[in-house]
């Protein structure tokens, strides 16, 4: 990558910096206070001495006198050097080599400028860093999406809401983590390189273990290993997990995930809408202090009860045919007719699930349950107790973006075993998202899982949401991108 001039300039600042026997990059700086809590508790600092590092981000040249900015972790502050003060060595030495983009420590008396701006005036510093790329332009800060992605570093640095993003989703996480915990469960980590890939409808990533002379795959899914702890006598168990599956990127979609999967034994998913809701509620007021946020430019309320409707019923109303009395041609044809032109090669069990996606659940603004999905599309979950071909299965879609799946799971291992065998036969027409047989989770199974209730959150879909971020990459820290060829 070329260099821009200003980059041969600073090299040159540094080598006499160096020369006068100054370290431009010292070990540490003992810092005793933090610019936020400075900025946020006035009061306890006013008139105090302190000792903050930051990041410079401008520069107010007034002569014999600077006023500065320096970004700390979350916020910025004024800080004001004075030539009398600091004296003229220092003062000049600032002036001279110390640049907007370099890392300093300052010491010095926490006031109120003139105009009444929290200031620290400085009567030391140290130089920390030595920056030798310039930052983006002040005024217009980074705005080109592919470089803010490429270089998330830059894009922390001088985008304020790219960085509050990724701390307000460790917020999001670690409540939901505490809720999960208050209500007893146990998080645990499972594999990643799995030797089956399943829990999931997706294609994989391979990979190979030399040690083990065997291939394996990144995981699509933590499902079935969480359901062998619950054969193993856990009975509330949760994981956060990176998931990894290989597929297209888009405004929801993206190979690289983190994803929330939790399981409670002797429960069904009656049990766990009415948990849901409870985990939103407290979520969203621990978070956010109200139950109503804001997503792309509309209000989203998290008041519950949550809506529910149903999977076929709702389908079958807005297509005009009862789909489970209807042939397949004539649903196919009922779509194309409502402009879903893609269900025309899709095999049965797709062309439903694009149906109602389409139809439907983008439609679907305020959180809602969508509840008792056809067999055909859930080969992991139990057959519905009173609905004939349905399953006890409820997505929870908000902003028209399914956010969470869940189950009343299936623990019967002859049903299980016979499910797979049906996916096989979609693999062997060429699907290769359809599951493979895991011969050790039906030998879990068979060892006996007793009732049990299981949900999956898609973390980062979520924090989209509750962030109003425009894009899942928004709330990546370092989203991945096709490889830039230099020319």
């Amino acid at each position: 990558m070329e260099k821009p001039e200003e980059y041969f300039l600073r090299v040159k600042k540094l080598e006499e910096i160096r020369k006068n026997g100054i370290n431009p990059y010292p070990y540490f700086f003992d810092i005793d206070a933090k610019i936020e809590e400075i900025k946020s508790n006035y009061q306890d600092f006013e008139n105090k001495d302190v000792k903050v590092a930051g990041r410079l981000k401008a520069v107010r040249d007034f002569g014999k006198a600077l006023f500065a900015d320096l970004l700390g972790e979350i916020d910025w502050i004024q800080i004001y050097l004075k030539k009398d003060s600091i004296g003229e060595e220092k003062f000049n030495f600032f002036k001279k080599y110390i640049d907007i983009g370099d890392i300093i420590g300052i010491s010095g008396k926490v006031m109120k400028s003139r105009t009444g701006e929290i200031t620290i005036f400085v009567n030391d510093y140290t130089l920390l860093t030595k920056s030798l790329l310039p930052l983006p332009e002040k005024y217009h800060g980074l705005r080109d999406k592919e470089k803010r992605y490429r270089q998330r570093y830059l894009d922390f640095i001088v985008n304020e809401k790219a960085k509050e993003i990724l701390l307000k989703r460790r917020e999001i996480i670690d409540s939901i983590r505490e809720f999960l915990n208050k209500n007893g469960f146990v998080e645990f980590e499972t594999p990643i390189l799995q030797p089956i890939y399943g829990g999931a409808t997706a294609r994989p990533f391979i990979t190979y273990a030399n040690a083990l002379d065997t291939k394996l795959y990144l995981r699509i899914s933590n499902e079935l290993y969480l359901k062998r702890l619950i054969v193993g006598g856990f009975e509330r168990v949760y994981e956060f997990s990176k998931d990894f599956r290989n597929e297209g990127i888009d405004r929801t979609h993206y190979p690289e995930f983190t994803l929330l999967e939790g399981y409670i034994a002797y429960k069904d998913y009656f049990f766990l809408m009415d948990f849901i809701e409870k985990l939103f509620t407290f979520l969203i007021d621990k978070v956010f202090k109200n139950e109503k946020i804001e997503f792309d430019g509309k209000e989203i309320s998290f008041k519950t009860p949550f809506k529910r409707i149903y999977f076929l019923d709702s389908l079958s109303e807005i297509l005009g045919v009862e789909i489970k009395k209807e042939n397949e041609e004539k649903i196919r044809e009922k779509g194309i007719e409502k402009g879903i032109y893609e269900v025309k090669n899709l095999p049965y069990h797709k062309m439903i699930d694009k149906l109602f996606d389409e139809l439907i659940g983008r439609n679907l603004w305020e959180p809602t349950f969508v509840c008792d999905h056809p067999i055909e599309i859930s080969p992991l979950a139990k057959r519905h107790r009173e609905k004939e071909g349905c399953v006890e299965r409820f997505e929870l879609f908000i902003a028209g973006i399914e956010i969470v799946n869940a189950f009343s799971e299936l623990n019967d291992p002859i049903d299980q075993r016979k499910r797979f065998e049906e996916e096989l036969k979609y693999k062997d027409l060429g699907d290769e998202e359809a599951h493979v047989i895991d011969e050790d989770f039906l030998t879990a199974l068979e060892v006996g899982m007793p009732p049990t209730a299981g949900f999956g959150i898609g973390i980062d879909r979520l924090c989209m949401i509750l962030l109003n971020a425009e894009n899942i990459r928004e709330v990546i820290s370092f989203p991945q991108l096709r490889p830039k060829h230099e020319t």
